[in-house]
């Protein structure tokens, strides 16, 4: 019998959420994404220990560039076992800060192609704020590709379309996290507020025939993964990629262009924070991201530090 993974890649690109290279090997994505507290993880890994020395090594003594080199070696690794891209994220600390993220994006850049990795197979990730997407606008027009991250809300999606993003990070988990919080309720299938936010995103993209990818993120259970059957891409954790392979019932393709949108909306600056305002959890979870990540670089850089 077919494993429900193998029905997904049928119709779905799937990528693997974590910087392990032995889970990556095992599930074969197309593509894999990092991020500060993945990262730290895979430095809290013996099997790392030697990138951690080597990336202060040749930092001169800079924690910053320390950090990126650190990333661009798991990076690398990450490469040699997918054979599309590997995301790899912008300090979180730069968010509010356009020329900065820019500058951090060269840089990690530069750094692949030292070891002779070309643009083709790196996004650059940044968080989806208003400073954040129009650094992504930047980028795109020199040919680097983005992947903005840590989006909750329909506003940051529209701005990111308009900006001409390569691929947007809805993330499903944390808003059901947040609903079910807020209103005491398990959600459960298509009524999952997860679900519907990047069901509304896709079909409004495929509407009004924007060329940016909606790869659908931080998933809980199974339940949210199939309903979102069809999306462009879904970045999946090594636990429940194996809960997909082990799995051999029907899955049935839920997203597919031609069901529907709304009509294109283009923001500026001035309504999108005005709608971010309106959007309670979007503005707390975004805010709750950028804290979480910016704990575990600077938790990262630490490592590094010791290991001077």
């Amino acid at each position: 019998m077919t494993s429900k993974l193998e029905q997904l890649k049928q119709f779905t690109t799937v990528v693997a959420d974590t910087g392990d290279f032995a889970a990556i090997e095992k599930l074969k994505p197309v593509d894999a994404t990092t991020n500060p507290s993945l990262l730290l993880k895979a430095a809290s890994s013996d099997s790392n220990s030697d990138r951690l020395k080597e990336a202060f090594t040749g930092s001169n003594n800079d924690i910053n560039v320390a950090s990126d080199r650190f990333a661009v070696a798991i990076g690398r690794e990450i490469l040699k076992v997918v054979p599309g891209r590997v995301s790899t994220e912008v300090d979180a600390r730069l968010s509010f800060d356009t020329q900065a993220c820019i500058d951090r994006a060269d840089r990690i850049v530069g750094l692949y192609e030292d070891f002779g990795i070309g643009r083709d197979r790196i996004l650059i990730k940044l968080a989806s704020t208003w400073e954040g997407i129009k650094a992504a606008e930047a980028l795109e027009k020199k040919g680097i590709q983005c992947n903005l991250t840590l989006l909750f809300s329909f506003a940051q999606a529209q701005a990111c379309a308009d900006a001409g993003v390569f691929l947007i990070s809805p993330f499903v988990g944390r808003i059901y996290d947040w609903y079910k919080k807020a209103e005491g309720k398990d959600y459960v299938g298509a009524e999952d507020p997860g679900v519907q936010s990047v069901t509304r995103i896709y079909n409004y993209y495929k509407a009004n025939d924007y060329k940016t990818v909606v790869m659908g993120a931080s998933f809980r259970n199974l339940s949210q993964i199939e309903e979102l059957a069809g999306c462009d891409r879904l970045t999946i954790s090594p636990d429940l990629l194996h809960k997909l392979s082990e799995d051999t019932g029907t899955l049935e393709q839920k997203l597919k262009p031609g069901n529907g949108g709304e009509p294109r909306v283009t923001l500026n600056e001035s309504q999108f924070r005005w709608a971010s305002n309106e959007d309670a959890m979007a503005t707390e979870k975004l805010a709750e991201g950028i804290r979480q990540f910016a704990r575990d670089q600077v938790a990262l850089e630490k490592m590094l530090s010791a290991k001077a």
